[in-house]
């Protein structure tokens, strides 16, 4: 995407030829592409766990993080769509609890067709974001208030009603799909997971969303600037309810995959487990904590970052107690790196004007 300072002429020389433009290996790095330098750094880190741990790249390994990695890039994009508009949604990961054991209700008490059981646990996920946007924009109060007492609200709910008690009789097919793939296995790599195809699938439909329609630009402009959206005629309280439901409904499709994937229904997955995830994807592939930016690929890259920290660490057999620090230390330093490509660029563009 050409920016306004590559669009500008450049100065020339007396003889009428184009002065060289001066390019540091710093100044490289800081005008260049977010998902660029995350698929660098995805590289480097797969070649170094490679190194160290030649079961990294097993067959078995490359499955286990392809159908992991599914998963967390569906959680990624449920917070993405709440960032595009400046908010969050700290509640992700207990609607996905909820939707966890709905769908293993449905199915397993109820006895209910699986697609009839998807359809209700995507409609119960999009109900609870947006009972969340609904709150927002009633009561003015901000999203980090709300999502984070609805948090705690979902979360109490669910454990009040099912006793926390896992489901482990689900349809068997559920649980096959969870583990079938699409396509032949080439060598040592596995064939694609059908989760991986879920998960690229909806990646597809929210970039057509977001680059293709009206309503994504809709969205978009709300979180760049809520007020002129609002003096522009588009309505931003709907905008900010319908981000909310489509969050709840991405929370709630991550929890069916991942139940698909255990082949049971259990309260302890997903819950504060997706909370960090669901940030550093959507922010250090260069979606815009304030609003107004989103990259659905840049969220790809890092849920893969995220799957192949975790995957790299258990091939180490490094404690799962430093997972939330290499993630923590991963989403500081993509907050710090981006802050200072902005203040960059914002200095390049006043020193050429």
């Amino acid at each position: 995407m050409t920016s306004a300072l590559d669009a500008e002429p450049r100065p020339s020389s007396a003889s009428g030829m184009d002065p060289a433009p001066r390019r540091t290996l710093t100044s490289l790095l800081l005008r260049g592409s977010t998902q660029a330098g995350l698929f660098v750094i995805l590289v480097v880190l797969w070649v170094v766990f490679a190194n160290l741990a030649p079961g990294f790249l097993s067959k078995f390994n490359l499955n286990s993080l392809l159908r992991s990695v599914a998963v967390d890039i569906v959680v990624g994009f449920a917070q993405m769509v709440v960032l595009a508009t400046g908010g969050m949604n700290l509640s992700v990961g207990a609607i996905g609890v909820c939707a966890v054991m709905f769908s293993g209700y449905l199915m397993q008490v109820l006895g209910l067709p699986i697609p009839v059981a998807i359809a209700g646990t995507l409609a119960l996920g999009a109900l609870l974001g947006w009972l969340n946007g609904f709150a927002i924009v009633k009561t003015g109060v901000n999203s980090f208030v709300v999502t984070l007492a609805s948090a705690s609200l979902f979360s109490g709910g669910m454990l009040i009603l099912t006793k926390a008690v896992p489901l482990n009789g689900l349809p068997p097919e559920f649980g096959a799909f969870g583990k079938s793939a699409v396509g032949p296995a080439i060598g040592s790599m596995p064939a694609i997971p059908s989760l991986a195809v879920v998960a690229l699938a909806i990646g597809l439909g929210l970039y057509v969303l977001f680059k293709h329609s009206t309503l994504g630009r809709q969205i978009l402009a709300v979180g760049a600037n809520a007020r002129a959206a609002e003096m522009s005629g588009i309505p931003v309280d709907r905008t900010i309810v319908f981000v909310h439901a489509l969050s709840g409904a991405l929370a709630a499709a991550a929890a069916l995959m991942l139940t698909a994937r255990l082949a049971a229904a259990m309260p302890a997955v997903a819950g504060d487990d997706w909370l960090l995830p669901s940030f550093l994807a959507p922010v250090i592939g260069g979606t815009a904590l304030s609003g107004g930016i989103v990259s659905v690929v840049g969220t790809i890259l890092g849920a893969l970052l995220v799957s192949t920290i975790r995957s790299g660490l258990l091939v180490l057999e490094i404690g799962n107690f430093w997972l939330p620090l290499f993630l923590g230390a991963f989403l500081l330093a993509a907050i710090l790196v981006e802050r200072g490509r902005a203040a960059y660029v914002a200095r390049e563009q006043a020193r050429r004007a």
